[in-house]
């Protein structure tokens, strides 16, 4: 067990637990971080921390629904947003808090833009995040009649091309 919540100031604790319970780590990471910078805590001993008041909670914490992955959801926020959806894309991203996870994108043009539609993290029970992406993404882009891109979705890659990247211009006269 982590001795860090031992100097925290009650009313910092309250924050922390009050991010915890509403299922905010990274804002009580950040609360923990900032009140005992002087005492040059690291970002895992912070984690270290929070995942302990998680764990203190368990079924008390209001757990953040996960973004919905059903063509008719996904296809409702890429309509949402101007521009004209011409392919959709999914990118993988981690960190120390989620590990690895999955962005789906509406890549637009005019104007040019990649609206977030969904993130995509492993769930207890469920298939992995590459996977559902990879479902969802394919049927929301057959859905709108646009190509679909995933360079990589078995294996997390962060850096693989990207949709863009990877088309040519039209040919000029």
């Amino acid at each position: 067990m982590s001795g860090w919540w031992t100097y925290l100031e009650d009313r910092t604790r309250r924050e922390v637990d009050e991010n915890v319970l509403c299922d905010r780590p990274i804002m009580a990471i950040k609360v923990v971080l900032e009140a005992l910078r002087p005492l040059e805590v690291s970002l895992r001993e912070a984690e270290q921390v929070v995942h302990e008041r998680y764990e203190m909670f368990g079924d008390r914490v209001r757990r953040a629904e996960p973004d919905p992955l059903d063509v008719s959801s996904l296809a409702t926020r890429a309509g949402a947003h101007p521009g004209r959806v011409v392919a959709i894309e999914a990118l993988w991203e981690g960190d120390t808090l989620h590990d690895w996870f999955v962005l789906l994108v509406a890549v637009l043009d005019d104007p040019a833009g990649e609206p977030h539609l969904a993130t995509v993290y492993h769930r207890r029970g469920g298939p992995p995040p590459g996977v559902a992406a990879d479902k969802a993404g394919r049927a929301l882009a057959q859905y709108l009649g646009v190509p679909f891109h995933f360079p990589s979705p078995d294996v997390p890659d962060d850096e693989a091309p990207r949709w863009k990247t990877g088309q040519r211009l039209p040919e000029t006269p």
